[in-house]
Order: structure tokens, then C-alpha cells, then sequence
């Protein structure tokens, strides 16, 4: 093995989204040592990294990573964390117990206080805790941010997002489905953007929630450079015709004063540039993950107001 390779550990291997961290594992020019799934189907690794080893269990990984420890050799250095949202908090705590570092995918965890007892983790273990916040690398994004960071004229932008990405059945019989285990739709499909949008457009004014229900959300944000109204869906069936005629089953779009913002492409290599930011020594840590995880927790708490006031116009279908 190369010795300059960065070793990594990856928890969530039969994941949707592990393939991502794998191919940023391998275009970083590193290698995943282990990997750990409670399904087996897994077989991806092998177009990667079919070398690494494999266990089911938690406990085996983690006396796994604790022997690499103690020997020095192959230790791992990284756990990229692809799991279930509620099982995030836990399973960072597992990679800096074993005094590695944690890339976990968003959300970081479910609660604002969970971040609380991680930053303590962090400070004795000396390891750090990164969050994978890849709009925030993506150059659309980042030329809206310089153009609004630009204006020095106190304007209050005019924004509408709408994201849909249709779901099957199997979503509500899955941990997806499970607001106690997702977090909800605003958390499992919208926290990013959350964090998009505050990044962009500053801190919180106000947060007011119109719809909350299994399939489809919307509310209003007050941000200090933007009134933000909001819509995120898992249905098909609020997908607009027009992209419906195209064949597509999902639907982006933000309009800041009325003008889209093109951001649908651009996205194949952001969790390779998300790596390569962390191992350069940058990365998102706890506190940019803070904003969007007190944004969403609010949002499933707040009391739903119905259509009153300043809502998404999807919300009317």
C-alpha cells in the first residue's frame, strides 16, 4: 500500500449516497480500508476498492478500527459516515472514540443540542467533525453568495425554492418515512438548502411553517438579505407538467427577484471537491452545520398556520 494514502473507514456502505463518498475516497487518491452495513448488498465496493474489509456488525468494525489503532499500521485516519440520519450522532462518536476524524453526510445530526455534546467530543479527542455542505461548492451558488455579499444597499432579495424528487412506496415503509429516525421531509430532503439559503442570505428573522405533512412541506423564512417562501415534495404529483412532459421526476428550482438561478447541473463531482476541501484543511464543521439543523428541528415543531400570509403558490395545488 502506498504509504501516502489516506486511510478511511465508511459506515453505510449499501447506502444510496456511499458511492459518492467511495468515488471521493478513491479520485482523492486514498484508500477505504473498511467499510460496515447491516445489509450486505454491497457489492459496489468492488468497482472501488475491492480489497477493504467488510463487517455487518457495529461492534466488529469498531474493535476492528481499535486494533488498527493500537497496532499503528493501515490506522484509519477518516470514517465517512453514509447511515440513517438518527444514527449520525452515534456513529461519529464511534470514529472519534477511535481517534479518526468524521465526514458525515447531512444532516449532521437531528437536534441543535446534539451538537452541543459533539463539540465536546471534539475538543477531547482533539479529532474533527466535518459535514457534507456540498451546495456551498458549487459555482452558481458561490457567484450568487459574491453578488449578494457584493450589495451594500440593505436590499431584501425575493426568493422562491421548490425542490421535488419523486419517491416511490418504499420511502414511507423505509427509515426515510420515519420522522423519528429522518428527521421528516424538511430534514431528510431540505436541510441543505436550508444551509444554502443562510449561507447566501445571512441569519434567521423568522420562521413560519404553512404544510407539513409525510409528502410535502412549505413555509417562509426571514433571513436578513432575503424573504425565502419554500416548498419541498416528494410527490409526483406536484411535479408541474411541463417537466412531467419532459419525463423527468424532479424539479429544482430557486428565483432570487424573479430570475432562475441555474444550478441543476454541475453536482457529479461536488462530494470529490467536498474531500479534497476537508483533506486540504478547510471543510464545513459543527459550527456551519448549526443554522440549518435549528432551522428544520424548528420547522417540525413550529404549528402549521395553513395558507395564511406570504406562501410558496405550489402550496395552492
Amino acid at each position: 500500500m502506498n504509504n501516502n494514502k489516506i486511510n478511511f473507514g465508511l459506515i453505510g456502505a449499501a447506502g444510496y449516497i456511499a458511492p459518492r463518498h467511495m468515488k471521493a475516497i478513491k479520485d482523492t487518491g486514498n484508500d477505504l480500508v473498511a467499510a460496515l452495513d447491516k445489509f450486505d448488498s454491497v457489492g459496489i465496493i468492488d468497482s472501488y476498492f475491492p480489497d477493504a474489509d467488510f463487517f455487518l456488525e457495529a461492534e466488529r468494525f469498531d474493535r476492528h478500527l481499535d486494533k488498527l489503532r493500537r497496532k499503528g499500521k493501515n490506522k484509519i485516519e477518516y470514517v465517512s459516515i453514509c447511515s440513517p440520519n438518527y444514527l449520525h450522532d452515534s456513529h461519529i462518536r464511534l470514529a472519534l472514540r477511535n481517534d479518526a476524524h468524521a465526514i458525515c453526510e447531512k444532516p449532521l445530526v437531528l437536534n441543535p443540542w446534539n451538537i452541543d455534546g459533539l463539540e465536546t467530543m471534539e475538543k477531547e479527542s482533539g479529532k474533527k467533525i466535518f459535514n457534507i455542505l456540498q451546495l456551498r461548492l458549487h459555482p452558481s451558488l458561490i457567484a450568487l453568495k459574491q453578488k449578494i455579499d457584493a450589495d451594500k444597499s440593505g436590499k431584501v432579495y425575493d426568493v422562491n425554492l421548490a425542490y421535488i424528487t419523486s419517491r416511490g412506496g418504499w420511502y414511507h415503509y423505509s427509515w426515510k418515512g420515519d420522522n423519528s429516525k429522518s428527521g421528516g421531509i424538511a430534514t431528510n430532503i431540505g436541510v441543505h438548502f436550508f444551509d444554502m439559503l443562510t449561507w447566501i442570505f445571512g441569519g434567521i428573522k423568522e420562521n413560519i411553517v404553512h404544510c407539513y405533512e409525510t409528502s410535502r412541506a412549505g413555509g417562509f423564512l426571514q433571513l436578513e438579505k432575503a424573504s425565502v417562501r419554500w416548498f419541498l415534495s416528494i410527490d409526483y404529483n406536484d411535479i408541474p407538467e411541463n417537466i412531467k412532459a419532459s419525463g423527468q421526476r424532479t424539479y429544482r428550482s430557486i428565483t432570487v427577484e424573479n430570475q432562475e438561478i441555474e444550478f441543476s447541473g454541475g453536482f457529479t463531482d461536488l462530494h470529490t471537491q467536498s474531500y479534497q476541501h476537508i483533506l486540504n484543511g478547510n471543510g464545513f464543521g459543527l459550527s456551519e452545520a448549526r443554522n440549518s439543523i435549528q432551522i428544520v428541528h424548528d420547522i417540525r415543531h413550529k404549528e402549521k398556520v395553513g395558507l395564511t400570509g406570504d406562501y410558496h403558490p405550489f402550496l395552492k395545488k
